[in-house]
């Protein structure tokens, strides 16, 4: 995804496509993250990163955080949250992008990387496009709805899977 150019943004942050000897760091800070995204082993999530968009920010050397995006119709991905909001996009008419996870190393939260992030991606993206993100409501993740909601996302729907977990489905319009 070459169309994405590196920048530098006032947290003296560079925000860069994911290169693949990221994978480890970004395994590391994923396994770090959990439950707030699910937990996945290498080899699962250097796939989920191949069918995506996967950007990465770095105040250093080591990258602190990555969002990864995904096209509803990406079949290949078997989440249900992805069949949740294609279903979403088909009755609404809207177009969006999917953020499959969006996670930081524990040393780089609180630092404005997100806000930075998701500013970076929404001038990305076109701007007739949507973007889609879930927040575990259990296990209960107050943080990222508290974040999500502070960027402008609206919550759009809810599901339950099990007793053990549920999450709130979320947009940010274009």
């Amino acid at each position: 995804h070459s169309e994405i150019v590196s920048s530098v943004y006032d947290v003296g942050a560079s925000i860069r496509p994911y290169e693949p000897g990221d994978l480890d760091r970004l395994h590391e800070i994923n396994h770090l993250s959990t439950p707030g995204v699910s937990e996945e082993s290498k080899e699962a999530l250097a796939k989920i990163i191949s069918l995506s968009v996967c950007i990465v920010i770095s105040r250093g050397q080591e990258a602190d955080g990555f969002i990864n995006l995904i096209q509803p119709g990406t079949l290949a991905y078997t989440s249900p949250n992805l069949r949740w909001f294609e279903a979403w996009q088909d009755e609404t008419g809207e177009k969006l992008l999917y953020v499959d996870r969006i996670a930081f190393h524990p040393d780089a939260r609180g630092k404005g990387l997100g806000r930075e992030l998701y500013a970076y991606v929404r001038e990305y993206i076109s701007g007739d496009i949507s973007l889609g993100a879930e927040v575990n409501t259990v296990p209960d993740n107050p943080g990222s709805h508290r974040f999500h909601q502070s960027l402008g996302f609206e919550q759009v729907g809810e599901q339950v899977f099990t007793p053990e977990k549920a999450v709130a489905y979320y947009v940010l319009r274009a």
